[in-house]
């Protein structure tokens, strides 16, 4: 199963890091590849991104399905391919490290299905631990930009 955990410590409140987080729209844009999205509902949001897995390239449009917010630490969410077989879930986590610094992590699964499954998921053991890495670090630099 292609895993992906990426863990940053910032210099920002918990609080700061929610108020960003906990909302789609603002890092939703960040993925990636990322192409577009479209916000279905508080729980849903749809994602279209390029995904580079060396030997194939590929538009890829997956459901986000938001499975819990839990305020300020934790969005806990499943993917669903819309047009390839994909599943997989994920989280980002904050963590206060003190009042003034917080551990955020990012962890991400997918894994392929069906007829090409046999060659995705070895591409998907590089290309999700990557997506792991800078969706976080762009979470980080977008924050940083902001406070």
């Amino acid at each position: 199963m292609p895993t992906g955990l990426h863990s940053i410590k910032m210099a920002l409140p918990i609080e700061d890091i929610w108020e960003f987080v906990s909302k789609v729209e603002n890092w939703a844009p960040l993925v990636p590849g990322y192409i577009n999205h479209t916000v279905l509902n508080e729980n849903q949001v749809t994602w279209k991104f390029k995904g580079d897995l060396g030997l194939m390239k590929k538009k890829i449009e997956l459901i986000v399905d938001i499975i819990e917010w839990k305020g300020p630490s934790k969005v806990t969410f499943d993917l669903t391919g819309l047009n390839e077989p994909f599943t997989g879930s994920g989280y980002f986590l904050a963590e206060a490290i003190d009042p003034r610094n917080t551990k955020m992590t990012g962890f991400l699964d997918i894994t392929a299905s069906g007829l090409k499954a046999p060659i995705a998921n070895p591409l998907l053991k590089t290309f999700v631990p990557q997506m792991a890495e800078d969706l976080a670090e762009a979470i980080a630099s977008e924050l940083k930009k902001k406070h």
